[in-house]
């Protein structure tokens, strides 16, 4: 008879209206067999007594819905971002707070190339912290006028190059390709927005995107993973499913034992075309789907309609952006959206959409009512992904046709003061994200990261929600912090719901999946603004122990 293993913590929150608290879980092979008493769960058949968490506090494993397995190949390059960020491995990399700083960077790092024909890649790069400031191919000429520079903005939705990239690609005057930037005299600046102008130097990158993942990668990524409490990530947006070597690349990356459940979403239109046509497109993710394992998931899909916020790019209705900037770019024609979101919808497929601007919301709520006529489905769970400026209005219809929200809160601390003060004023801004009025209109919500955009941490993200702090300390939109039981709600049960997973995540359950998140400190217990002080000792997953590649300790209070 396989045995019941009874691990007693500190405290056991379960994110289970019926039991919330417990002072252990039974664990029978990689399932949740009970919860409760230690002296209840010693009680049932071969159960055996394992104390490695007495002094921990276990919540179910953290859900991340909106994140991208490129969070392990990033790394691969130089990263010059604003913010400071750990990597998988442990390894603190301080932020770059001026443009100089950046130049520096690259210079070492182009130091660091021996081949003189490879580019020089960077990430993390986003110029709006730097405002009054340039940072063109002049700039990044300063770090070498001989080798390409490619830098890929932070958001992924824009990239910065030096002079040599631009030769190597062809740029000049007589570019005609929209996001392709030019200064008053009509000269290319070196900074690309969205697919189509960074398109043009994808030749320089490996594999096209500094995204691009290998086996490496995907581990990295189950790492930090582990490293952050979370047992279910997902790939939202993979551009490799249509080819066999790409699924085989995740069926190998991702082992029974692997540390994470991967959730891979086949990117099905906004970034490019598919290598096949869209019903050869929605067969082959159907077919997919049904080879999904416990811990590789198959067969759903994400749509991308518009750009981001800060690099003025998302789609916005009126009244705009806050200093009358042009309206952003679609990434992908309505009437081209509407063909794909109708095909993987009418073949029962799940649909995550990302929005940004409330213009693209719309866009989303009315396709989703035509098709919703067109061919009804229960229980559909189409998800408006960032879901940044949606309107209450917006939020009543999202509610009314069945469909969920994951929001950005992440945003709100990363981007903040800029939104306050530059892309959408301060009445807009306080909008932004706008979780409160999400829950209070019945919306099945949840909150992300978009790892690598911002760094993967459900705990930092719940934090974000819950006190909607910017970097100088501002609250942005007071009415829009929920509670830490529903931010913590949103990084479990209410992402696991909007993956169909619910049934087998994101709650401490009899007969889901045994995934823990090890903590040092109880959540519930603590001011959101110290939930970033809470040490992830590591994570659970089917009942196997993993642990953190951070080490270190929590300060002591």
């Amino acid at each position: 008879m396989e045995p019941t293993i009874v691990f007693p913590a500190r405290m056991v929150r379960t994110m289970d209206p019926a039991c919330p608290t417990a002072e252990a879980v039974a664990v029978r092979g990689d399932r949740f067999r009970a919860v409760g008493t230690v002296e209840e769960l010693m009680a049932y058949p071969n159960a055996t007594l394992d104390d490695r968490y007495a002094d921990r506090v276990l919540l179910p494993g953290f859900v991340e819905a909106h994140g991208h397995a490129g969070t392990g190949s990033v790394w691969e390059g130089t990263y010059v971002g604003y913010v400071d960020r750990t990597d998988p491995d442990g390894r603190f990399w301080p932020g770059c707070r001026s443009i100089e700083d950046v130049v520096e960077r690259l210079r070492e790092g182009a130091a660091e190339l021996t081949d003189p024909d490879r580019t020089l890649m960077a990430w993390g790069l986003d110029p709006i912290y730097f405002p009054g400031e340039t940072l063109t191919a002049a700039e990044l000429d300063r770090a070498t006028d001989t080798r390409p520079i490619y830098i890929t903005h932070t958001s992924g939705h824009a990239c910065a190059v030096n002079s040599a990239a631009m030769r190597a690609s062809g740029i000049d005057e007589t570019t005609e390709v929209e996001g392709v930037v030019k200064d008053a005299d009509g000269r290319p600046t070196g900074e690309l927005h969205e697919f189509a102008a960074m398109g043009l130097v994808a030749h320089l990158v490996q594999g096209g995107s500094i995204l691009q993942i290998d086996e490496n990668s995907i581990g990295r990524y189950a790492q930090d993973g582990v490293n952050t409490g979370t047992t279910t990530l997902t790939d939202l947006g993979s551009m490799i499913l249509m080819d066999d070597e790409g699924v085989e690349l995740y069926r190998s990356s991702v082992p029974a034992d692997s540390p994470v459940r991967l959730n891979v979403f086949h990117f099905g239109a906004g970034a490019g075309p598919v290598s096949k046509s869209l019903p050869e497109a929605v067969e082959r993710i159907v077919r997919l789907r049904e080879t999904s394992t416990d811990r590789l998931r198959f067969g759903n899909v994400k749509l991308m309609l518009d750009g981001t916020l800060q690099g003025f790019t998302a789609r916005v209705l009126e009244p705009g952006y806050y200093g009358d900037q042009p309206n952003g770019m679609w990434n992908v024609t309505p009437e081209e959206y509407r063909a794909a979101f109708e095909a993987f919808h009418a073949a029962g497929l799940l649909i995550h959409v990302h929005c940004n601007g409330d213009q693209a919301v719309q866009l989303f709520i009315d396709t989703l009512q035509t098709v919703l006529d067109a061919h009804p489905r229960r229980d559909h769970r189409h998800t408006c992904t960032h879901s940044q400026m949606t309107r209450p209005a917006q939020y009543r219809r999202l509610a009314a046709l069945g469909a969920c929200a994951n929001i950005f809160a992440n945003h709100i601390w990363a981007w903040g003061d800029q939104h306050l003060d530059i892309t959408m004023g301060p009445d807009k801004a306080r909008r932004n994200n706008a979780a409160a009025t999400a829950a209070r209109l019945g919306v099945p919500l949840s909150i992300h990261s978009d790892t690598p955009v911002t760094p993967l941490g459900p705990l930092r993200t719940a934090k974000h929600a819950i006190t909607r702090l910017t970097q100088s300390g501002r609250v942005m939109g007071e009415h829009e912090r929920i509670s830490a039981a529903a931010a913590l709600e949103a990084i479990t049960i209410g992402a696991a719901y909007m993956l169909k997973m619910d049934h087998e995540v994101g709650s401490i359950e009899p007969g889901k999946y045994a995934d823990l998140a090890v903590l040092s400190d109880d959540p519930f217990d603590l001011a959101p603004e110290e939930f970033e002080r809470i040490h992830v000792y590591g994570t659970v997953v089917g009942g196997r122990h993993y642990a953190s590649a951070i080490t270190q300790e929590p300060p002591v209070s």
